[in-house]
C-alpha cells in the first residue's frame, strides 16, 4: 500500500484528497451539490494560487518594491514616469470592477491584449514555426543519410511532412473564381489538394484525441487505485 509508516499530516492530506476525489466522481450519477462543491473548491484554490503568483511575480517586484525603495531612500531603480505609468494602468484596470467606470479601463486592457498578442505571435514564430521548418528541412539533408535505405527513409519522411504542410494550408484557402451567372467555385485542383489536407487534419485530430483519451484514462486508473489504497489503509488500521 502507499501509506506505510507515514506522518499524521500526510494521512490527513490523503483523506482530504480521498474526499475530494469522491466529490468529483459523484458527477457520474449526475450534476449534484457534492460535485459542485468539489469544483468550487478547485476553482477557489486555483484562483488563490494565481493571485499569489501575480502578487509575488508581478506586483511586488515591479510595483511595491520600487515604492518601498523610494520611500526608504533606497536605490531608485525606476524613473518617476515609469512608476507613474504602472500606477495609472493599475488604476485603470481596477476601474473595470464597476460597470459605471468600466469604459475607463479599456485602454489598459487594450494595452495588455496588444502586448500579450505580440508576445504570443513572436513566441509562436520563434519557438514553433522556425524550429519546425528547420526540423523539416533537415530531413532533406543528404549528410544525415546513412546508406541508401537511410536516405530513402529521410526523403520519404520529409516528403510526407512537406505534403501535409502544403495540403493543410491549401485546405484553408477559401478563395473562389466567379463567373457570369454562376456561383463562385474553387478550382478542382485546389479542391483535390484541400481534400488531402482535410485527411491530414483528421489524422492529426485523431492522434490528439487518442493522446488525450489515454492521458485521461491513465489519470482515472491512478485515482481508482488511490481510492482503493486509502480504503485498504483505513480498514487495516481499524
Amino acid at each position: 500500500m502507499i501509506f506505510p509508516d507515514i506522518a499524521p499530516v500526510d494521512i490527513v492530506g490523503a483523506l482530504v484528497a480521498f474526499v475530494l476525489t469522491l466529490l468529483i466522481f459523484s458527477y457520474m450519477i449526475g450534476d449534484n451539490i457534492a460535485f459542485r462543491l468539489g469544483v468550487h473548491i478547485f476553482i477557489g484554490i486555483s484562483a488563490g494560487y494565481a493571485g499569489g503568483v501575480v502578487f509575488h511575480s508581478v506586483l511586488r517586484p515591479y510595483l511595491f518594491d520600487p515604492l518601498i525603495s523610494m520611500g526608504t531612500g533606497g536605490g531608485l531603480t525606476i524613473t518617476f514616469l515609469d512608476l507613474g505609468l504602472r500606477l495609472l494602468l493599475l488604476v485603470l484596470l481596477l476601474l473595470k470592477l464597476s460597470p459605471r467606470t468600466t469604459a475607463f479601463g479599456n485602454p489598459a486592457t487594450a494595452f495588455l491584449v496588444g502586448i500579450g498578442a505580440a508576445t504570443a505571435v513572436g513566441g509562436a514564430i520563434q519557438g514553433t514555426i522556425f524550429p519546425q521548418v528547420g526540423a523539416a528541412t533537415q530531413l532533406f539533408n543528404p549528410d544525415r543519410a546513412s546508406g541508401f535505405v537511410g536516405g530513402f527513409q529521410l526523403l520519404f519522411e520529409g516528403s510526407i511532412i512537406l505534403l501535409g504542410t502544403i495540403t493543410t494550408l491549401a485546405y484553408f484557402n477559401f478563395s473562389a473564381l466567379g463567373r457570369a451567372n454562376q456561383e463562385p467555385e474553387t478550382p478542382l485542383p485546389l479542391r483535390i489538394v484541400g481534400w488531402i489536407g482535410h485527411g491530414f487534419i483528421a489524422i492529426t485530430f485523431g492522434v490528439i484525441f487518442a493522446g488525450v483519451y489515454t492521458a485521461a484514462l491513465t489519470a482515472l486508473i491512478e485515482r481508482l487505485f488511490f481510492l482503493w489504497d486509502v480504503i485498504g489503509f483505513v480498514l487495516v488500521r481499524l
